[in-house]
């Protein structure tokens, strides 16, 4: 399993964590040209190698009519039906814009909850300039790149002290950031000064599957986006690239049967496996007064253990089902094609635990042989030896 993990000791603002993952993405021929074509209006975009504390990293800098605006300190505004329309014009995917004006949602919603304004009629002083549509932009596009399949973000620094906004002086976290870090892990400390913005707040909550402590991961690559400011501590956010290996938590669902045909527990086994069951077989026991018999035993995950006892029920003769919970540790399973002297053939690929495997896919042996002539041991010669 691909997992992303976002150390947030110093905070995060929408600069810092597009830098931090351009920084994993760093050389991507794809993510860069996606990015540069955006086309936001009157804005340009600059991700720069920069070196902090003796640590390289990537800094992120947005220039709108050749100037640099921060996060979310500008006195201008744009409201809701501008922020939309923007966004409906840039040059990236519906995804993306989809993504973005989710985001925006978090943003306003807060916005609305702490001034009482309708969404509508929001004017976004700290969140609405394009240099954080950028921001947001670039962090959507480089998640969708990346495509981590859970995102682990640690608790988050919030500052301490006041900040100075379009509405005057305002203690840290911000209102609207404190509103956005509702039911997420913060914390403050002895730095001076706002550490997480309403947009780094933001697309945290968009993006964070869990927060909490770093996860067990083999790390592949780690980001570090800059913050235009300088501390003692490093100002950055530190972005892990890397796998865990999967374990889900299951259900083994067993009952033993003295009194059904062979064809009875076959067609159970089928109706089990056709109602999403994850694997059903059987096993052949001793059961009382000497009698043999068989047990049907089901995989299924915790959520659907009701639903498959009460199948297992209805196609079997059981007076009993048996429940016991375990876990099952997974490789992860990619399946791919592969050009072959017989054209294109599905390939499963399973990776974890230190293991890699591979095969063709049966059904697509099983067609060559059919199609040819060959028995599937020959048609296995040939692929392994064409490699």
């Amino acid at each position: 399993m691909k997992i992303l993990y976002l150390s947030c000791a110093m905070g995060a603002a929408g600069d810092m964590l597009a830098a931090a993952l351009s920084d994993l993405l760093d050389g991507d021929a794809d993510f860069a040209a996606e990015l540069s074509g955006l086309n936001i209006p009157g804005t340009s975009i600059s991700i720069s190698d920069v070196t902090k504390n003796g640590v390289s990293g990537k800094s992120f800098e947005v220039y709108v009519n050749g100037e640099s605006e921060s996060d979310t300190h500008s006195h201008h505004g744009h409201c809701m039906h501008d922020i939309e329309d923007i966004v409906t014009s840039l040059n990236t995917t519906d995804d993306v814009k989809q993504n973005i004006l989710s985001i925006y949602k978090i943003l306003a919603e807060a916005e609305g909850r702490v001034h009482k304004k309708d969404v509508r009629e929001l004017h976004f002083h700290e969140v609405g300039m394009l240099d954080a549509v950028a921001d947001i932009a670039a962090v959507c596009i480089a998640m969708k790149h990346l495509a981590p399949e859970k995102v682990y973000v640690s608790p988050v620094h919030v500052g301490s002290g006041n900040v100075k906004c379009a509405h005057g002086i305002l203690p840290v976290p911000a209102p609207a950031t404190a509103e956005i870090l509702k039911g997420i892990p913060i914390f403050g400390g002895k730095v001076n000064g706002e550490l997480c913005t309403p947009t780094g707040a933001a697309l945290l909550k968009f993006f964070a599957d869990e927060f909490g402590d770093m996860p067990v991961i083999s790390t592949e690559k780690t980001g570090y986006g800059m913050g235009k400011r300088d501390f003692d501590e490093l100002n950055c956010v530190r972005a892990f690239l890397g796998y865990a290996e999967k374990a889900s938590e299951l259900c083994e669902l067993r009952a033993n049967i003295d009194d059904m045909t062979g064809e009875e527990i076959a067609h159970a086994c089928k109706k089990l496996l056709e109602a999403g069951a994850l694997d059903v077989w059987t096993e052949n026991i001793g059961m009382k007064k000497s009698r043999p018999g068989v047990t049907v035993c089901m995989l299924c995950k915790t959520v659907c253990s009701e639903e498959m006892s009460r199948l297992m029920f209805q196609h079997t003769s059981t007076l009993g089902v048996r429940e016991i919970k375990c876990t099952r540790r997974e490789l992860s399973r990619e399946i791919t094609e592969a050009e072959t002297p017989f054209g294109r053939v599905r390939k499963k690929i399973s990776e974890g635990f230190g293991v890699s495997r591979e095969k063709y896919e049966f059904s697509d042996l099983e067609k060559i042989a059919e199609e040819n002539g060959l028995s599937i041991m020959k048609v296995k010669e040939i692929l392994s030896r064409e490699g």
